[in-house]
C-alpha cells in the first residue's frame, strides 16, 4: 500500500517512525480533540504495531505521510475499516489523518485525503467512505466539508459531540 501525490508520499508504517508519532501525539495541541497525549514512545511504538496488525487483518489502515521534500514523517492519513461500531457502524471506511504542528496549514490533509479517497473508490471499490471530528473541531470539520462529506448527524464518542460524515461513491465520481 503505497500511495503518492505531488508533494508527498503515503506508505505503512514502519517501526522506526516512533519518535516522530511520538513527536506529534504527545503534542497537547495536536492531541485537543483526541485525547490524552501519550506520555511514552513505548505508547507509540504500541500504536504502529496495532496498525500494522490492522494492514495484515484487514488489508487497509493509516499510512505515514513523508514530505518528499523533507524526506520527514509528517504525520500519517488512510483508510481504517472500523472493526467495532463507532455512531451504529461497522464493517465500514474510516478516513483519517492527523499531522505534526509545523506542518498544519500546507494544505497536506486535504491532499493526503484526496489521494486516499481516490485509492478508496477507484482500488477498493468503497460504496462509501465515512469521517467523523469532534463538533469543536473546526478544522476538521471544514476540510470534511470541502472534500464532498455529507455530515449527516451528530453522536457521542466518549463523551464527546462528534459530528458524522459519509460520502458515497455516486458523489465522489
Amino acid at each position: 500500500m503505497r500511495i503518492e501525490t505531488d508533494r508527498l508520499i503515503l506508505r505503512q508504517l514502519e517501526d522506526n517512525d516512533c519518535e516522530r508519532m511520538f513527536l506529534m501525539d504527545s503534542d497537547p495541541e495536536v492531541m485537543k480533540y483526541l485525547g490524552t497525549p501519550v506520555a511514552s514512545i513505548q505508547e507509540s511504538k504500541e500504536m504502529i504495531k496495532m496498525i500494522q496488525k490492522q494492514y495484515e487483518e484487514n488489508g487497509v489502515g493509516r499510512l505515514a505521510v513523508i514530505e518528499k521534500e523533507s524526506g520527514l514523517m509528517i504525520g500519517w492519513s488512510g483508510l481504517k475499516l472500523l472493526t467495532q461500531p463507532i455512531n451504529n457502524h461497522v464493517n465500514t471506511l474510516d478516513l483519517g489523518y492527523r499531522f505534526i504542528p509545523e506542518f498544519w496549514g500546507k494544505g497536506y490533509a486535504m491532499e493526503t485525503a484526496i489521494a486516499v479517497l481516490h485509492y478508496g473508490f477507484n482500488e477498493l471499490n468503497a460504496d462509501a467512505i465515512y469521517a467523523y471530528a469532534d463538533s469543536g473541531n473546526t478544522g476538521s470539520n471544514y476540510i470534511l466539508g470541502k472534500l464532498g462529506f455529507e455530515r449527516t448527524g451528530e453522536f457521542e464518542d466518549s463523551g464527546v459531540l462528534c459530528c458524522w460524515y459519509e460520502l458515497k461513491r455516486e458523489k465522489y465520481l
